[in-house]
Parts: structure tokens; C-alpha cells; sequence
């Protein structure tokens, strides 16, 4: 009897004691676990072996789905990062962009205060040009 703990998970098939797989079936190479981690075979004379060997490659599972949520989470935490980034720059954009608008509202206020009083000024010379071509 084949017992699994999950028809999806790319580890394969896990026995219990009375289950006498064939040689080539058993599991000897989980790839997403480094060499010190691998299960070892287990002696299928021995119902003890037959469980630690089940338990290991049910933790073995559990490992790999740690590891794979760890790395959702580590490119979660650097979309938030990128994200972050984007909201800092555009903050520093919007404040660069309000100090702007206040230098420009001030260069405005001068230039229309500098024509008011060109204006003046203009009026004045027409006012004098007209006294002396009247008195001419």
C-alpha cells in the first residue's frame, strides 16, 4: 500500500513499515535538500527504520514548503521594499515640486509688481512727453 502525503508534492511517495516497495522505487534523492539532509534508505526488515524513514521524508516535505514560503516572502518583502522606494521618491518628488511652485508664485508676485510698475513708470514719460509737445 502506497501511502503519500500529498498527491501534488514534487517529493515522492513515502512507505510505511508493512509496505514492500520495489528497490528502485525508494526515494534516495530529495534534489531541494542539500546532501546532509537527504534521508537515508531505510532497512526494510525493520518496521523502526521503515517510520524514521517515513517521518524524514515527511519532514523533508515540510522543509521544502518552509523554503518555498521563505522565498514568496523574501520577493514580497522586495516588491514592499520597491514599493516604499517609489512612494520615498515620489514624496521627495512632491516636495521638490512644492518648493517650485512656491519660487515660481514668488518670481510671479516680482514680475508682475516689476511691471505694475514699468506701467507707471511708462504713463510718467507719456504724461511728460505730452507737456512738452503741448508747450512746443
Amino acid at each position: 500500500m502506497l501511502v503519500s502525503s500529498s498527491s501534488l508534492t514534487p517529493f515522492p511517495p513515502v512507505w510505511t513499515a508493512n509496505d514492500t516497495p520495489p528497490e528502485d522505487a525508494i526515494p534516495l534523492v530529495f534534489p531541494e535538500l542539500d546532501q546532509q539532509l537527504q534521508p537515508l534508505p531505510p532497512c526494510h526488515d525493520s518496521a523502526e527504520s521503515m517510520e524514521v524513514f517515513k517521518q524524514h521524508c515527511q519532514i523533508a516535505e515540510e522543509y521544502h514548503e518552509v523554503k518555498k514560503e521563505i522565498a514568496l516572502l523574501e520577493q514580497r518583502k522586495k516588491e514592499l521594499i520597491a514599493k516604499l522606494d517609489q512612494a520615498e521618491k515620489e514624496k521627495v518628488d512632491a516636495a521638490e515640486l512644492v518648493r517650485e511652485f512656491e519660487a515660481l508664485t514668488e518670481e510671479n508676485r516680482t514680475l508682475k509688481l516689476a511691471q505694475s510698475q514699468c506701467v507707471e513708470q511708462l504713463e510718467k514719460l507719456r504724461i511728460q512727453y505730452q507737456k512738452r509737445q503741448g508747450s512746443s
